[in-house]
């Protein structure tokens, strides 16, 4: 894991564009979070945690930077790099790449760790808590994208 997790590629489905003629923003959030997916079943967060164990990952926050258009039939793959962690939050970032290898979208998200029980914040197992430690620890060298921690805004002024 001290490289980012990548994901298969994924193709951009004809259905998917809008009115103008390009991948409507709805779905970029789909391909994140199914790349998402290919991240939380090594760390033990994955779907059969959720159905066995009865704890997921619920999104808390998201800022997407839209970089450059896709088109209907684009394929493109998702790097995931884990940022920081705490006993219940994962802060993580997501760069959505066109298979020519440019940029398509930065998404950058904090995701928090819940009991569907309780629907309530709980810390993740000892196991899982290693998990992410250590994957957060590899990628601490990578680079991370220009947009990270930027808010959203216009200047006050």
């Amino acid at each position: 894991m001290s490289a980012a997790f990548i994901s298969p590629p994924m193709v951009v489905e004809d259905g998917w564009t809008d009115y103008n003629g390009h991948l409507n923003m709805a779905w970029y959030h789909v391909l994140f979070d199914r790349a998402l997916d290919g991240v939380l079943d090594p760390l033990g967060l994955g779907p059969q945690v959720a159905a066995a164990d009865g704890v997921s990952v619920f999104t808390a926050q998201a800022q997407v930077h839209y970089l450059r258009e896709l088109n209907a039939g684009d394929r493109v793959t998702v790097e995931t790099r884990l940022i920081a962690h705490d006993a219940k939050r994962l802060h993580y970032v997501q760069t959505m790449r066109h298979l020519d290898g440019w940029a398509a979208a930065i998404s950058e998200n904090l995701i928090l760790h819940v009991d569907l029980a309780t629907r309530r914040v709980t810390p993740f197992s000892p196991a899982v808590a290693a998990r992410i430690a250590a994957a957060v620890a590899r990628h601490a060298d990578l680079p991370l994208p220009e947009q990270v921690g930027r808010r959203v805004g216009l200047s006050r002024g």
